[in-house]
């Protein structure tokens, strides 16, 4: 039954991120406007807008205009329902009481942090506001997190000194790099994704693993002539996908490092 629902739930999210970040950009009501194709600007009618399925059945193209429908569209809908369901089938502790509400508002932030990713890969940009606004509900659930570990003092240092670390790191880059380097949304990002680590070690390996897969992405890109050296690349979207990576496998990353060392 919560299979279900998580699978229902991740496609109709994932829908609305793609809905969202264009809304968001073409500067539209992201709550009550229409569904339309971002080609001809046709709206879409019920059939259209089934996740994952519409695509398919019309072949990756619209049905009025007959140009291409991004690939983007079903990638996000199936990204975002894996990502529940990893949530959910990995989640450290049984889901009753405090715990449920815990798990709602982090598949809530799932879902800001795909659009997040989406919008700076698609316009290089981070947008504050949904920066901030996912920060609010990372607070409430961070507190939540403290008030139920029993441990009140050590839990919340490790709250605020992963937000610290994470934040800190690309504050100081971008005042040596006056910007150059990353930009400001990067640095709310890293306090944002900090927070969420809940500990300065898994802070700093949120910033490891997203530069890892940075380098590799970047240089691949490279060698099949995508991208050229002096090319700007959104780093966002690599710290997002480090910091799902952290939450799920991050405690066995860290003992698999150790034991190199041990």
């Amino acid at each position: 039954m919560a299979i279900t629902l998580l699978v229902i739930l991740g496609l109709a999210f994932g829908s609305f991120v793609n809905a969202f970040v264009w809304r968001i950009h073409e500067k539209k009501p992201w709550v009550n406007a229409r569904s339309m194709c971002p080609n001809c600007q046709h709206e879409l009618k019920a059939i259209d807008l089934i996740p994952i399925l519409s695509w398919l059945w019309l072949r990756g193209v619209c049905r009025y205009c007959h140009k291409k429908i991004s690939l983007q569209y079903p990638i996000v809908e199936a990204s975002v329902t894996i990502l529940f369901l990893l949530s959910y089938i990995l989640w450290p502790s049984m889901l009753r009481g405090t715990e449920i509400i815990i798990f709602a508002l982090w598949i809530f932030i799932i879902t800001g942090l795909v659009a997040l990713a989406l919008y700076d890969l698609r316009y290089m940009i981070l947008p504050t506001k949904l920066i901030y606004s996912l920060l609010g509900v990372a607070i409430i659930m961070s507190a939540l997190i403290v008030f139920s570990s029993g441990i009140y003092l050590v839990s919340f240092l490790n709250l605020a000194l992963g937000s610290i670390i994470g934040g800190g790191i690309f504050y100081v880059i971008y005042l040596i790099s006056r910007g150059k380097w990353i930009g400001g949304g990067d640095v709310r990002l890293g306090f944002l994704l900090g927070l969420l680590a809940a500990s300065p070690g898994r802070s700093l390996l949120v910033i490891y693993v997203a530069s890892i897969i940075g380098a590799a992405v970047s240089l691949a890109l490279i060698s099949l002539k995508r991208l050229k050296r002096s090319s700007l690349i959104p780093f966002g979207p690599f710290l997002i996908s480090a910091l799902f990576i952290v939450q799920f496998y991050g405690q066995h990353i860290m003992h698999w490092y150790r034991g190199l060392f041990l």
